[in-house]
């Protein structure tokens, strides 16, 4: 059995296993039976219809989309489902036809059928495809519910999103910090590490990363990936059992210029942040006991032809409590993702048909460091260590056929160059849609995650940063808001 001291987990957002590895043709060994193996991929048939027409999978997707696609709730179970099938439990029947019908109605009724296109990836994203052929692709890896990106987000830190279905608005996190921050029954990843002597580290690639908005979560915890990347060299041996790294997501450009991967974004970007992160990981004296997770938090609206299975509820809430706006029981899970786990102790080319969600994140660290499962869902989901089969880790000193890779190969393009973190949001830079609402898709969570941070800056002014923030109307407000709280922050 491998000896893992540190597991990496990078998540990125919104794309489903299709649109970037359904017509991947990868082939490998399966993870269970050790006989060849293909992923479970597109055969190129499938497809939605409407109004009459047939939109069919096709190669070739764009690096950003024109529209961003629907994922709340609602516009999950229509693309499950099928438009105007109402939420019932159990979760109604699962047909998969109705991705063109949500795109079309979300802004994208001009051309539906881009819901529809997925990625050539060999030719389109060869990081993916090498990091796929080299290591681990699960291809039955789903996001934890049928919904938006924080409550899936929310399975990873603590196999639970507490009951939350949706995406928070100010309201909801304005009474959250009245009340002392958003909290968990069976607390989260973070305060279970602790607890047992283990620690944790996150980097993110912006200042308002949404793990930050978590109770418990203090500001020393939070660093720049450029600090991960530093890290990994200076700090011998590397001290953290636990790193979460999130991507930048500047969503007050509407996630453009941003390694997020979100839809509006330029996929390569988010390749170069793997890269970074995997190269970075991979040259450390940390490789030889580590393991790298990378996936996606859920589907963003694209279209899987796999159906979601029925999931384990974690069972710390109840249909109707506090933070459960659909009345979901979390029996169900999301649109399946991609997930690729990453370490020299596993076999090149191994595909790995298992059912996995966010909380085998959990059931991993749980198995690897000796502690409780959290909750129900934890308890009952698959942990990656089986994944770990070799004696010994792969490196560049062995045979040239265990050889790794020291370094990837490059985006196909180079797409144009991020700007400098503190430009995201810079009081004299334009924003996107600035008089809209300061209620949209998820900038009430970076929101949350700056507010909270602010508290925790100056604890006695707590009262009056709520109602700093509740004073929000548009995103030209949160543009002002963001911007002072992020110069304090990097005052410190």
């Amino acid at each position: 059995m491998a000896s893992l001291d540190h597991v990496f987990v990078l998540m990125l957002e919104n794309r489903s296993f299709d649109h970037l590895f359904g017509f991947s043709g990868l082939t490998g060994t399966d993870a269970v039976t050790g006989a060849n193996t293909t992923i479970d991929g597109l055969s190129g048939d499938e497809s939605n219809t409407l109004q009459g027409h047939v939109y069919s999978v096709q190669r070739g997707a764009d690096w950003a989309m024109p529209v961003d696609p629907g994922h709340e709730f609602p516009n999950v179970l229509d693309q499950l489902c099928g438009p105007g099938i109402p939420y019932s439990t159990p979760y109604p029947a699962i047909n998969r036809s109705g991705f063109v019908d949500s795109y079309s109605r979300s802004g994208g009724g001009t051309q539906p059928g881009e819901i529809m296109r997925c990625f050539d990836t060999q030719r389109q994203l060869p990081v993916l495809h090498a990091l796929a052929q080299e290591y681990a692709i699960c291809d039955h890896w789903f996001s934890s519910l049928p919904g938006p990106t924080w409550p899936n987000r929310m399975f990873a830190h603590a196999a639970s999103s507490g009951g939350l279905d949706h995406s928070p608005s100010t309201s909801d996190i304005l009474l959250w910090e009245a009340v002392d921050g958003f909290s968990f029954s069976k607390g989260t990843i973070f305060g279970a590490l602790k607890s047992c002597g283990r620690s944790y580290h996150l980097y993110s690639g912006d200042d308002f990363p949404m793990v930050a908005a978590l109770k418990g979560i203090e500001l020393a915890d939070v660093h720049r990936i450029d600090d991960l990347v530093s890290d990994l060299v200076t700090k011998r041996p590397f001290p953290y059992d636990y790193v979460f790294i999130e991507p930048s997501y500047n969503v007050l450009h509407d996630y453009r210029n941003s390694t997020s991967m979100h839809p509006l974004a330029d996929i390569r970007d988010g390749e170069n942040l793997i890269k970074k992160v995997y190269e970075a990981l991979r040259a450390s004296e940390a490789w030889s006991t580590s393991l790298l997770i990378v996936t996606w938090d859920e589907h963003g609206g694209f279209y899987d032809h796999v159906a979601p299975p029925a999931a384990t509820a974690p069972g710390d809430t109840s249909p109707g409590s506090k933070y459960n706006q659909y009345r979901f029981t979390f029996e169900q899970y999301g649109v399946r993702v991609p997930a690729l786990v990453i370490s020299p102790f596993i076999a090149k080319g191994t595909i790995d048909h298992r059912l996995y969600d966010h909380s085998s994140v959990l059931a991993t660290l749980e198995a690897a460091f000796a502690m409780k499962p959290l909750t129900a869902r934890d308890d009952r989901a698959n942990g990656l260590f089986s994944l770990l089969t070799l004696n010994d880790p792969r490196t560049t000193d062995e045979q040239a056929r265990k050889v790794l890779p020291p370094a990837l190969p490059p985006p196909m393009l180079t797409s144009p160059a991020v700007p400098p973190p503190d430009a995201t949001i810079a009081p004299d830079l334009a924003i996107a849609r600035e008089n809209d609402s300061v209620n949209d898709t998820t900038l009430p969570a970076i929101l949350h995650s700056a507010m909270r941070q602010d508290i925790l800056m100056s604890p006695g002014r707590k009262n009056e940063i709520i109602e700093q923030v509740a004073r929000l109307n548009t995103r030209a407000d949160a543009k002002a808001y963001l911007a002072d709280v992020q110069r304090r922050l990097r005052a410190r």
